[in-house]
């Protein structure tokens, strides 16, 4: 077998072999779980591999260069494993898996088969199939800046540099009254300024939401109470008690950068762009043509 060296590749060769594949997923909310289709557990880099969960996968497609690796797995949905809740509610979404063929007898002669991502999740009849993607397929995703005006960084990564924990941008409190996963009722919520959440998130931190966000649509006062409507539902049972984050929101514009967050210096816009009309413009018909700007 291809890149296998050592006691493994050894006690391969010897045609009586006691091997089994063991597979650790790490969803981004840093949990990490274990499994493998050996018929028992198996403990090894920290991680115990549980056997309980009916694991198995389909052969590994992997070549040289830059194809894409790929694979499947599949397993039974339970409570004690990959729970159907937690597939709706996307904490399986994008998670790291890494993949080993093991000696049960001696788990320390193992070899690394796969690394990557899980892909599309399918469900139905007690059971799960995930796609497993190889490292490679990030190398498949368009990069580079866009000229636009609006501005290109999300609120609070690496390329905007704003602090969304300073005072003033964020607020944690109780849910009071939600409708339907996504309308959120608040009394006396006045310290933000109308439509300061619009486009911005919402996070549960406690209940079945903890770990989830949403994207506010409207954030607007009715009477004394402050509306926050998400554009789409929580994945998951948002109640009464739950606690939530709420993070002030970014509309894109310049005007917004330099006044809501002082952030102008890392506004990764292009505000001066022309428009589409400026492709048709005709010649200046006044006399003044010293080339310079035509916007005035």
């Amino acid at each position: 077998m291809g890149g296998v060296r050592g006691a493994l590749l050894a006690h391969l060769q010897t045609g009586c072999t006691t091997v089994c594949r063991c597979w650790a997923l790490t969803r981004r909310d840093g949990t990490v779980m274990g499994f493998t289709d050996h018929d028992g557990p198996l403990s090894f880099e920290g991680i115990t591999f549980r056997a309980d969960t009916g694991m198995s996968t389909a052969s590994l497609q992997q070549s040289t260069g830059l194809s894409v690796d790929n694979s499947e797995t599949m397993g039974a949905l339970s409570d004690a494993a990959i729970r159907e809740a937690d597939i709706e509610a996307g904490r399986y979404d994008g998670a790291e898996v890494t993949s080993w063929l093991v000696n049960w007898a001696d788990v320390t002669e193992r070899h690394l088969m796969f690394r990557g991502t899980l892909g599309e999740l399918r469900r139905g009849n007690g059971a799960f199939h995930a796609e497993l993607r190889g490292l490679t397929e990030a190398l498949g995703r368009p990069v580079g800046r866009v000229y636009q005006k609006p501005c290109t960084a999300v609120l609070g990564d690496s390329t905007c540099g704003f602090d969304i924990t300073r005072e003033g941008y964020f607020t944690e409190r109780a849910v009071e009254v939600v409708e339907a996963g996504r309308v959120f009722r608040f009394d006396g919520m006045t310290g933000f300024d109308e439509g300061w959440f619009a486009f911005g998130t919402l996070a549960g931190l406690s209940g079945a939401c903890e770990g989830l966000r949403g994207i506010v649509k409207r954030d607007a006062f009715e009477g004394e109470r402050r509306v926050i409507e998400l554009w789409h539902p929580m994945r998951a049972t948002m109640e009464t008690g739950d606690m939530i984050r709420l993070v002030a929101g970014c509309d894109k514009r310049m005007q917004s950068c330099r006044t809501k967050f002082v952030n102008l210096l890392n506004f990764q816009g292009f505000p001066d762009v022309p428009g589409d009309s400026w492709l048709t413009v005709q010649p200046a018909s006044a006399g003044q043509t010293s080339g310079g700007s035509r916007r005035g």
